[in-house]
């Protein structure tokens, strides 16, 4: 059968399943694939009076200037102790979460806790990071609180060693409830008659548990590990930028904010790009290795 005949048989069979994902192809080569063109103004002294294609060549000066610089130690060091402070405790909360919840009897009572713990995630970044500031000021109710246990009020925020508890408490404050939908949804996927079986083998709730429910939900936490592990180097911009000021920059500058201040208000596009780019290649690589990881260890990965 020809290439032709064999095209002309499968989008017959399967035309409405193409059509339905033509959109999200769309998107990534548009979106994703596309701007990745502009990725070689990393290697440029980018203007934008000349384009890219006109602004001078000038190899890896930017990527060499940003190993050499003072701030590179410190970004670096930020964006890791943030990034893995998270991945540690704010990855199996969600876990801990969906557990707890699948084990209540009454459905009225865990449907009102899953809407508590979802609500976070639909509050604006904008209005979550005030909240954090308003509550962790002298005079905010954590601050008052804590004083009434003899700890003396201030605003926490201009205490570089609180930053990074803050960030990270309020990550898992706003993600906790949304992050355990994946996995509610993979419970529901568990044979039942795994825990009729070990109910008759004697296991009580805690064994089953450990011997039934974790290993049913390891695939998707495998896959949701290796994304997590492969965006360690990703902390955005967005919550660092409205939380941090120049007092706290020794543990609250990560690269992103960094890129920020070097390519949107410096207008530093070339250099920022440079970093930017070490950033996804980093990230990749983390991917990739801890992909490779699972796939030798378990039956599971994402290729």
């Amino acid at each position: 059968m020809s290439v032709r005949s064999r095209f002309l048989r499968e989008m017959t069979k399967n035309g409405e399943l193409y059509l339905i994902a033509l959109p999200v192809v769309a998107y990534y080569i548009i979106f994703h694939y596309v701007p990745m063109y502009g990725a070689q103004i990393a290697f440029r002294n980018f203007s934008p009076s000349t384009g890219i294609t006109g602004s001078p060549w000038i190899g890896f000066t930017h990527f060499t200037d940003f190993f050499g610089s003072i701030y590179f130690a410190r970004v670096l060091k930020n964006t890791l102790t943030i990034s893995v402070t998270s991945l540690v405790f704010g990855f199996p909360a969600p876990i801990i979460l969906a557990l707890l919840i699948n084990e209540l009897r009454s459905r009225r009572f865990s449907r009102t806790v899953q809407l508590i713990t979802y609500m976070p995630h639909f509050i604006s970044m904008v209005v979550v990071c005030g909240m954090i500031l308003e509550f962790t000021s002298q005079n905010g109710l954590i601050s008052v609180v804590l004083s009434s246990f003899g700890v003396p009020a201030k605003t926490m925020l201009n205490d570089a060693g609180l930053f990074v508890p803050i960030y990270v408490i309020s990550g898992i404050w706003q993600g906790i409830g949304w992050g355990s939908i994946i996995y509610l949804a993979a419970l529901t996927g568990i044979d039942q008659e795994l825990y009729q079986a070990a109910s008759i083998d004697g296991a009580g709730r805690w064994k089953q548990t450990l011997y039934v429910t974790l290993p049913g939900l390891l695939p998707t936490i495998i896959v949701l590990l290796i994304l997590r592990t492969g965006n360690i180097l990703g902390v955005g911009a967005e919550k660092i930028i409205l939380l941090y000021n120049p007092s706290i920059y020794e543990t609250s500058d990560v690269i992103s904010s960094y890129v920020y201040r070097r390519g949107i208000l410096n207008a530093d596009w070339s250099f920022s790009s440079a970093v930017g780019l070490f950033n996804s290649v980093v990230n990749f690589i983390l991917v990739a290795s801890v992909n490779w990881l699972a796939r030798r260890t378990s039956d599971t990965s994402l290729w």
